[in-house]
């Protein structure tokens, strides 16, 4: 694609689906969601807002707001809690940082429970489970038709994610490693890099939105146990609660609405 054509890509992308999880303090993107309950309790989520249909901006009645379905079951967590919803949005890579620091209270994007992750911060039962998918142009799509064949490609993925562990299995991939997954559409769009490794809602979502853009028959053999939510390590109490709320969900099979819905509303312009 020539440049007007990617900055246009860029431009129609921002107002559906983008916002910024780059390197910017997590204070800035924040949302609330409901009325301010009676208690006065806030709680705190941590999210990395360009991940639909997980969670990403939307414009909805002429406002910027982030949506998706982990929003929904944030939001499911603070009414049991009696407590109003506070987002933050913010770079993938300094989720659990800020989570051990307490400047937010729980984290829900697409977190995989890995052994590492697990030395750092406590998680929630799972609640979702997806495949992984590679995204090439679609010209490529016919030369990246197996993992072999991407020996060597250079990658486009994002920072701290479990994609980032699978591409360093990839052997003499070449790997850029970037905050935003938006970037990584760029970067993948102008021929920067040759292929990206992300979930396959998220691919999903973003080639309905992007043109040249497909998911290659190549499939990453990662085998994972699905999300779940991360908490500061030793918080016992609010790990339990959101594990009540969770139940609860998966008992009215609320989570495969939430999905249903938020992929969706990612697919609308």
């Amino acid at each position: 694609m020539k440049k007007w054509g990617i900055l246009t890509a860029c431009i129609l992308l921002a107002g559906s689906l983008l916002a910024g999880c780059g390197s910017k303090p997590s204070t800035e993107g924040s949302t609330a969601a409901g009325e301010q309950p009676a208690s006065g309790k806030t709680i705190v989520l941590g999210t990395s807002a360009d991940f639909p249909p997980y969670e990403f901006h939307k414009m909805v009645n002429g406002k910027d707001q982030i949506v998706g379905f982990d929003i929904e079951i944030a939001k499911e967590i603070a009414k049991d809690m009696g407590a109003q919803l506070e987002v933050k949005d913010m770079s993938f890579d300094a989720l659990l940082g800020e989570l051990s620091t307490g400047r937010v209270d729980f984290v829900i994007s697409g977190l995989t429970p890995n052994e590492e992750r697990k030395k750092q911060i406590d998680f929630s039962n799972n609640y979702y489970k997806a495949e992984q998918a590679v995204v090439v142009r679609e010209a490529d799509k016919d030369k990246y038709s197996t993992m072999k064949a991407l020996e060597g490609a250079s990658l486009g993925i994002q920072k701290g994610s479990i994609q980032e562990d699978i591409a360093k299995t990839i052997p003499g991939a070449k790997i850029t490693g970037l905050g935003k997954i938006s970037d990584i559409v760029l970067q993948l769009n102008s021929s920067r890099v040759d292929a990206s490794i992300m979930e396959k809602p998220v691919a999903e979502a973003y080639i309905k939105n992007v043109k040249g853009l497909v998911i290659a028959d190549a499939v990453p053999d990662y085998k994972e146990d699905g999300y779940a939510i991360g908490i500061k390590k030793g918080n016992t109490e609010l790990v339990n609660q959101i594990n009540k709320t969770l139940d609860r969900l998966k008992s009215e099979n609320k989570i495969e609405q939430y999905v249903a819905e938020a992929s969706d509303l990612a697919a609308q312009k």
